[in-house]
């Protein structure tokens, strides 16, 4: 019966549709792209083990989110898991609307078996990003898929169309879910050695018999003298990953939403959170199968030879299985400059059109005043109050219970501080806080993320792309402003930077909210590794900062102005949801001036 009334309607929204089009009746509006996600639990065994990971529709990873500069985007979210849960779209900038963000300082978290709608646009905007859960270490449990923004058909992309994409997300993985991590954590360890790295979820395939039987691997088929843009995202716990496909040159042509000056490699130092296109041809011969893989790096290698992932890239006229030992990175990490020169080949494209029909380079960032300085520096963990935490500038950041925003609009008063260090300072003990940066609007800073801890660390800003224009061993100083690259720094959501190193970056603050700066390594941020930025334009009038959507969860001090939901299915509200559209599309073409075509 639902088939034949499914069938009725469209027979008849055929009928009215071809007739609109008919009499030159236009459906054009405002460009979008609409997904229902439903979170749930599922049994898995990535590296022959089962365990609880985290599903989106029951797919793990989830599906990619795919759109087009300035579209707006809707994501129902309906959070089946037994803990709250929210989703955070890593270097998508959401431009005045800190409400979508998804983080505690800005949204309320989705209790079990509630919905919740994310809206945002992709406001001027290109390339390859990827969504995950940001409460509780729950990334390490899955949650997490990739998003596409698209050239508009008006702006070029700087290469040929490639023949195909494939998106690779690939991370270290414990056969742990992610509340028996927290609970390691919580106990003052450290993680220790991950289980093995997953490529889309997938174990590695056979290459040693140190691997176990049965393990599902990822295949990647391809036909021969084709060229394929191959986006990767690490999405791993904390591990930096190195990648490669065996006898294949990848051509380095986007970073995170900007074009690059197009550089080859054999194999490219990825670190957690970051995301990278190349352009791959298919151009070796298919004598056999090539491996694809996924190694830890900066560590002891020979030790965790085990935290490597492996799949296969499949000709089309292939001839056999893949064979031998695994190809090896170029750079060696007991050289750590070679390995940071690699990072500092990456140079903006600036003759190329982004998400905007002018050139990427038109923004002369190197030539604007800089109006503040914050450095802020990590160590390795330390007691806090008797718990293991970790720090910036001495501050182990405590998530308040009502959003910080959500405080401004309904004018709560202490729930933060506006009182972060801009500065480390040697002489103050570390300690708990819900201290945040006072920035301000239109401002112009640079940030040094000096890293004192024992790790390779990601640092990542929410609402913003930065410009990458150092980095260097040791400590930063002042005098250091002078081998700053000024004119085509790459720009970019997360940074890598090395143990005893410091990276500067440079942003200009014209994106109004509270926006998370924290490091993406997931055990350094569950211990407190994090603070925001809050910034107001103190002449707002609606049009650089959206105002509090109206179906925003309340929470702490205000969970008292919070209704209940009518739990329903995602698929039963999807279906409400595709009738109200059919019933507004029947309207507007009820009024196509038939009897006038």
């Amino acid at each position: 019966m639902a088939a034949a009334y499914l069938f009725s309607r469209f027979t008849t929204f055929s009928f009215l549709f071809s007739l609109a089009l008919l009499c030159g009746f236009s459906l054009a509006g405002d460009p979008s792209v609409s997904y229902v996600f439903e979170v749930s639990y599922i049994t898995a065994s990535p590296l022959g083990v089962p365990q609880q990971v985290i599903a989106i529709n029951g797919k793990f990873p989830g599906p990619v989110i795919n759109a087009t500069t300035n579209y707006n985007v809707d994501v129902n979210v309906f959070n089946r898991l037994d803990e709250p849960f929210l989703f955070t779209w890593n270097g998508i900038e959401i431009r005045g609307e800190s409400w979508q963000d998804g983080v505690l300082g800005t949204n309320c978290p989705i209790p079990p078996n509630w919905n919740f709608t994310y809206s945002f646009q992709v406001k001027d905007q290109i390339g390859s990003f990827f969504y995950f859960p940001s409460l509780s270490l729950q990334r390490a449990s899955g949650g997490f898929g990739p998003i596409i923004i698209n050239n508009r058909d008006r702006i070029p992309i700087p290469f040929n169309e490639p023949d195909g994409e494939i998106s690779f997300m690939i991370g270290d993985w414990y056969t742990q879910n992610h509340t028996a991590l927290r609970g390691v954590l919580d106990s003052g360890e450290e993680l220790g050695m991950p289980d093995g790295v997953l490529i889309n979820g997938k174990g590695p395939y056979k290459y040693t018999s140190s691997v176990p039987d049965g393990i599902q691997y990822e295949t990647i088929n391809v036909d021969p003298g084709k060229t394929y843009r191959i986006r990767v995202h690490n999405v791993g716990t904390s591990t930096s990953l190195n990648f490669r496909i065996q006898n294949h040159k990848m051509l380095l042509v986007e970073t995170e939403g900007h074009y690059n000056s197009q550089t080859n490699f054999t194999d490219f130092d990825i670190h957690v959170g970051q995301s990278y296109s190349f352009l791959v041809t298919m151009d070796q011969n298919a004598s056999t199968d090539y491996y694809i893989v996924a190694s830890a790096r900066f560590v002891n290698e020979t030790a965790w030879q085990r935290v490597t992932g492996v799949g296969i890239l499949h000709y089309s006229n292939s001839k056999g299985q893949a064979s031998g030992p695994l190809p090896v990175p170029a750079t060696d990490v007991s050289q750590p400059w070679s390995v940071m020169n690699q990072q500092r080949a990456i140079k903006q494209n600036t003759s190329a059109s982004g998400a905007r029909p002018n050139p990427q380079g038109s923004y002369h960032y190197g030539e604007i005043n800089i109006t503040g300085t914050y450095i802020l520096r990590s160590i390795p963990p330390t007691k806090i109050n008797g718990s293991v935490r970790a720090t910036l500038n001495g501050i182990s950041f405590l998530n308040p219970s009502t959003p910080m925003r959500l405080a401004d609009k309904h004018k709560v008063n202490g729930v933060y501080k506006l009182d972060f260090p801009e500065r480390p300072a040697d002489n103050i003990p570390p300690r708990l806080e819900s201290s945040i940066i006072n920035a301000t609007y239109k401002g112009f800073i640079q940030i040094i993320f000096q890293n004192n801890d024992t790790k390779v660390q990601s640092f990542h800003i929410d609402g913003y792309s930065f410009y990458v224009v150092a980095m260097d061993f040791g400590n930063w100083t002042d005098d250091k402003k002078g081998s700053y690259n000024n004119w085509d720094a790459v720009s970019r959501s997360t940074v890598e930077v090395y143990p005893g190193a410091w990276t500067a970056v440079l942003l200009s603050l014209d994106n109004a909210g509270v926006w998370n700066i924290r490091v993406q390594n997931l055990d350094r941020w569950y211990l407190g590794q994090e603070t925001y930025m809050r910034i107001i334009n103190p002449e707002e009038n609606g049009s650089t900062e959206m105002d509090q959507p109206g179906n925003a969860l309340y929470c702490g001090a205000l969970k008292s102005m919070q209704k209940d939901q009518i739990h329903s299915s995602a698929t039963s509200i999807l279906n409400e949801k595709l009738n109200l559209v059919f019933s507004l599309v029947m309207v507007l073409l009820a009024l196509v001036p038939v009897f006038f075509c």
